[in-house]
């Protein structure tokens, strides 16, 4: 399927000298307000609810080639994380396809990260009724980032694991994709002042949770398993268990403890921001022989071809 770029598109700024200026990085662009622009002049609103309240929902896919991977589902989860915070918009799911394609192409990135975000907006009259608020949306366009960098991909990460518990789903539904970071945070200079790279905090019954932006999986005697409680159902999670039906590979969601995370034949994290990243140690503990294993090196092959698969994959059309 290739998705059309929008009328709306022939009336954006040429992106010249001053757009390209380091200190306005990243360059991409920005929907906001039924206009097109550089990422440089998208502003929120001090007022906006997403920014005082952290009342919003958001989903990211990537581009990767020039093309989205997985956008269905992507779309799905937005319009499902919408209906649960009882937000509306005045795109269908069509236009909103059309303004994110639109985005990319006036881009120009073949690899691009890409966001929609909802936020409840504001009201007229300054009301703290979320009900009178008008709900806004946002999307953009930036080059491709990825939660670990070339080295660490070839070596694989090192993570701390925080005593930070996740936010309770009794709280906030964490299939409800959102901004609420400050655990996530803290873990991360937990992590940082362990001597890691990144970090995993814990759900409310001390049992491994997530990461900043990411899922985690464990392998032992060539059997998956992924924390099931208390953690975003990331895309990038479910795409493994589609490739692990395809290769017949033991896959399930439940308890992970620390001990039995430490004492995997290997871990790899994964996002959309970097797909399917191996792990070679946690705290002070050296996983399998400290080495990428062979069953991350399979899935984390599979996932990338699938990006040319028109099956799990949509093609832009760049201006």
């Amino acid at each position: 399927m290739t998705l059309a770029v929008g009328a709306a598109a022939a009336a954006f700024p040429a992106i010249d000298d001053r757009h390209r200026d380091q200190r306005n990085y990243p360059h991409g662009v920005a929907f906001m307000d039924g206009q097109y622009l550089p990422m440089s002049e998208a502003k929120i609103s001090v007022l906006d609810w997403g920014f005082l309240h952290s009342d919003a929902t958001y989903d990211t896919v990537h581009v990767w080639d020039g093309r989205f991977f997985r956008l269905d589902l992507h779309l799905d989860r937005f319009f499902k994380g919408m209906e649960k915070l009882r937000m509306k918009l005045p795109y269908s799911r069509e236009e909103i396809e059309t303004i994110l394609s639109t985005c990319v192409s006036l881009s120009g990135h073949q690899s691009a990260y890409v966001e929609m975000i909802c936020t409840r907006g504001g009201s007229p009259t300054f009301s703290r009724d979320p009900r009178q608020a008008e709900n806004r949306f946002i999307a953009f366009a930036v080059p491709f980032g990825s939660v670990a960098n070339k080295e660490q991909l070839e070596r694989g990460l090192h993570i701390a694991i925080s005593d930070t518990v996740r936010i309770s789903p009794k709280s906030i539904d964490p299939e409800i994709k959102n901004y609420h970071w400050l655990d996530l945070v803290k873990g991360l200079f937990d992590a940082y002042d362990a001597g890691a790279e990144t970090a995993l905090i814990v759900d409310t019954n001390d049992n491994i949770a997530e990461g900043p932006g990411f899922n985690v999986f464990t392998v032992k005697n060539g059997v998956l398993k992924t924390p099931g409680y208390s953690v975003l159902p990331g895309i990038t999670r479910r795409t493994v268990f589609d490739l692990c039906n395809e290769l017949k590979l033991p896959a399930s969601a439940g308890d992970v403890s620390r001990e039995e995370l430490k004492a995997a034949d290997e871990i790899f994290i994964t996002s959309t921001a970097g797909g399917v990243m191996p792990v070679t140690r946690v705290d002070e503990a050296v996983i399998g022989n400290g080495k990428v294993g062979p069953v991350t090196l399979q899935i984390k092959d599979l996932y990338w071809t699938k990006h040319t698969d028109p099956a799990w994959s949509t093609q832009i059309s760049y201006a």
